[in-house]
């Protein structure tokens, strides 16, 4: 009887044709590159939360993001509390998208950092100007944003530096050292609308060689 039933089960899945076998899955490249090519900025979020663990994705990827000397100059000021956003952000036209949003994220960056001047690189660490701030702060912020889409969530870079209408408020409320900026505000969201990322592919802005 047992044999019989064995028989029967097996005949069963040939007859549905092996549904049984595994989809292929994609490469590390191709999970990548789809992740990268279906980035886009939304602007409409449903009322859903995003869990703290989540978050904690979000913020180490961004801090996995390359940095000049490896100075790090990053820090984020992680914002739910939609009651202080008027006094925080001012008259900033972006206000609704902010208070749309489950998160806002204030990507700050240090302007200065401890470190051996250039031209003696054995000497004491002193406080000076990190003239690479800016390039560090755009590939942390790319991070961040890369890693909510993969996450299943709408993000939008939205600039406040270097715009003292912008910036002001925000270092004032937000009680920032003298030396910080706040670079961008970036509210993260459950996507309640159907943006589309840009086809931004232009193979007339390559040139091999020479210009």
């Amino acid at each position: 009887m047992k044999k019989t039933l064995l028989l029967m089960a097996t005949a069963a899945l040939l007859a549905a044709g092996c549904q049984c076998k595994q989809e292929p899955t994609a490469t590390p490249a191709e999970t990548v590159m789809a992740n990268i090519l279906q980035r886009k900025s939304v602007r409409s979020y449903t009322s859903d939360t995003i869990p703290a663990e989540v978050m904690e994705n979000l913020l180490r990827a961004a801090m996995a993001a390359p940095s000049g000397r490896n100075l790090q100059p990053w820090s984020f000021v992680v914002l739910t509390d939609k009651s202080q956003y008027d006094s925080i952000f001012g008259d900033n036209f972006n206000m609704r998208m902010f208070k749309a949003s489950a998160t806002v994220v204030v990507v700050c960056a240090d302007t200065t950092a401890m470190m051996p001047p250039r031209d003696n690189r054995d000497a004491a660490p002193v406080r000076q100007p990190n003239h690479l701030w800016r390039d560090d702060m755009g590939a942390v912020t790319e991070n961040l944003l890369l890693a909510a889409e993969a996450h299943g969530l709408g993000a939008c870079w939205t600039a406040c530096y270097p715009y003292p209408d912008r910036m002001d408020p925000v270092r004032k409320a937000l009680e920032l050292p003298v030396t910080v900026v706040p670079y961008c505000v970036v509210p993260i969201g459950y996507p309640a609308g159907s943006e589309q990322p840009k086809d931004k592919w232009d193979p007339n802005r390559i040139h091999y060689g020479r210009w």
